[in-house]
């Protein structure tokens, strides 16, 4: 008997975490309750034991006001998310290297405006000035980190350490464009400053910022995971769903910091949310430097700031900022004036938090925003099209990033792919606009006076990204014979070989899947991987083939040589 009831016990107490505490207190005000049991409501479709789920944390008027746990931390042993559940939370990590390196502006260690080989003399001279400040709003130009190990051979379940980053940025010898010259993302240069932290303090960035920041702060279950080996209790793993509806385990061993890796809770995320209120650690000067928005050098201020993206929401200003690394998906959202922050942490690769926060945002907020004609986050109500315009949209589009995007209508519907990535609906706001969900962008349609469309536009945050149609034409083998060959890059130590195979060409390498080239134009092709978009061949005088520049996202005309 006394077993039975010590049974009883335990699973009143497993059904008590999982729920959250918060949400059967039966002393709440009955608004209150209202609100959370709306809040419960659009996390019920992961609130169980045999699903990945999500952790929330809802700031208001300088206290948390409701966190709840949904789903599982692991599905092996169905152990429950909880507030107090570690996720790794990815680019979220970026807003913290951005406060680490305003500390040290505010102590004046740095300059925003100090070139970075003052601390990191290593990095090549690409024969431009690249500063701190360059780095932070992500305008200067350097390759991404995570697309040039792709191209370099590695799987992103790799462990993958500080080291193996700085080598390949030390055999860089190109950027993407002129530093301020335009923005776009890249984790390389959040990793530099992590180091350039490193380089100033004499610490390691995880001892210097748990001393400087969350210790402070009381962040106690918060860490920049440095050490893929180190044991981390009550942390949660990340899976995705397979095409046939099975979980799989998403492994994640990353030992590297500063544009990503930080270990933390949404309980510790609302201290983190509170200090721009308090303004307890950094003070005033800082918690205003962090919203300052990047510039550009022809005067164009962009959205992102350091390490925080400054938007707005159904006429409320916003901050905050996604991450999203293998399963792991995280969303950082904060409105300022009205003192209220949403945290949403998942461990669920088809999970949108940015959306879930939104919404969250909505049921405590809506009075207070703009009448509810959109959606979501400049999200119109749709339209209805004549399907015979729907189907002069379909084609192949090649952007300027060098990726190929395919529209294609399934009944009354179109949807976008990239590269080989999943399809994505496209909702229409207008005749010729499109608002995509997933990403948060539009793609906007150009029609000639003919009535041709060869043109679009892709607009996803400070991107506006053109695209122009193109028109596959297929080669005879010996046409693809001239492509066949080994291609060698020195900048990433790697070689692929390029052969006909069945009538195509294929690129291979010894640690990928054979990657399937088609022929978008003269001499170039367009590759099935994110990391392996577009080649653009290059000839001699005679007309030789000597090699082919791989593009795509965020790198740009990465030298190979044929051999």
């Amino acid at each position: 008997m006394k077993k039975a009831s010590s049974l009883i016990l335990l699973f009143a107490l497993l059904v008590l975490i999982n729920s959250g505490s918060s949400a059967t207190d039966s002393s709440l005000p009955p608004d209150d309750y209202e609100l959370q049991k709306k809040v419960d409501a659009l996390f019920a479709e992961w609130d169980h034991w045999d699903s990945p789920g999500a952790a929330l944390a809802v700031v208001k008027d300088g206290e948390v006001i409701y966190k709840r746990g949904y789903g599982s931390a692991q599905l092996e042993y169905n152990i429950p998310i909880t507030p107090s559940t570690i996720f790794h939370v990815a680019s979220v990590s970026k807003e913290f290297t951005a406060f680490a390196i305003s500390l040290l502006e505010e102590q004046g260690k740095l300059s925003l405006d100090d070139d970075i080989h003052k601390y990191l003399p290593e990095v090549p001279d690409f024969g431009e000035k690249i500063t701190i400040r360059h780095l932070i709003h992500h305008i200067n130009g350097m390759r991404d980190q995570w697309q040039l190990l792709a191209m370099a051979g590695w799987r992103l379940d790799d462990v993958i350490t500080k080291e193996h980053i700085l080598k390949l940025v030390r055999q860089q010898r190109d950027l993407n464009f002129k530093p301020g010259a335009e923005y776009l993302y890249s984790n390389t240069g959040f990793t530099l400053l992590a180091e350039i932290v490193e380089r100033i303090t004499g610490e390691t960035f995880r001892e210097w910022t748990a001393e400087n920041i969350f210790t402070p702060l009381g962040m106690s279950n918060t860490h920049f995971h440095d050490d893929h080996e180190m044991v981390v209790k009550n942390r949660a793993y990340s899976y995705r769903k397979d095409d046939e509806g099975t979980w799989k385990k998403s492994v994640l061993s990353y030992a590297n910091v500063g544009a990503t890796s930080l270990f933390t809770t949404v309980e510790d995320l609302a201290r983190w949310a509170l200090n721009f209120e308090e303004k307890r650690v950094g003070g005033p000067a800082v918690i205003e430097r962090m919203q300052e928005q990047g510039v550009l050098n022809n005067g164009e201020k962009i959205s992102y700031a350091r390490g925080l993206v400054i938007s707005d929401f159904r006429g409320l200003r916003t901050v905050g900022h996604s991450g999203g690394d293998a399963g792991f998906r995280t969303h950082f959202l904060m409105f300022p004036e009205q003192r209220f922050s949403v945290i949403v942490f998942s461990n669920l690769a088809q999970f949108n938090p940015r959306r879930l926060a939104q919404q969250v945002a909505e049921i405590y907020l809506g009075d207070v925003m703009t009448p509810e004609e959109m959606k979501g986050d400049d999200e119109p109500k749709t339209v209805e099209i004549d399907p015979v315009v729907l189907d002069s949209y379909v084609g192949r589009f090649k952007l300027k990033i060098g990726i190929i995007v395919t529209i294609e209508k399934e009944g009354d519907t179109l949807t976008v792919t990239a590269q080989n990535e999943e399809k994505i609906a496209m909702h229409p706001v207008s005749e010729t606009e499109f608002y995509i969900e997933e990403i948060n962008g539009r793609i906007t349609f150009e029609v000639d006076e003919n009535g041709r469309v060869d043109k679009l536009v892709l607009v996803q945050g400070d991107s506006t990204i053109p695209g122009e149609r193109i028109e596959l034409s297929e080669l005879s083998a010996e046409e693809l014979g001239d492509y066949a060959g080994e291609y060698y890059s020195q900048e990433l130590s790697t070689m692929y070989t390029l052969e006909v195979r069945d009538g195509g060409l294929v690129a291979t390498h010894n640690r990928h899947s054979d990657i399937q080239l088609t022929h978008t134009g003269e001499d170039e092709f367009s590759g099935n991987e994110w990391f392996f978009s577009v080649l653009n061949f290059q000839r001699n005088e005679s007309g030789k083939i000597i090699g082919f520049k791989l593009s795509g996202g965020r790198v740009r005309n990465l030298v190979f040589e044929k051999r």
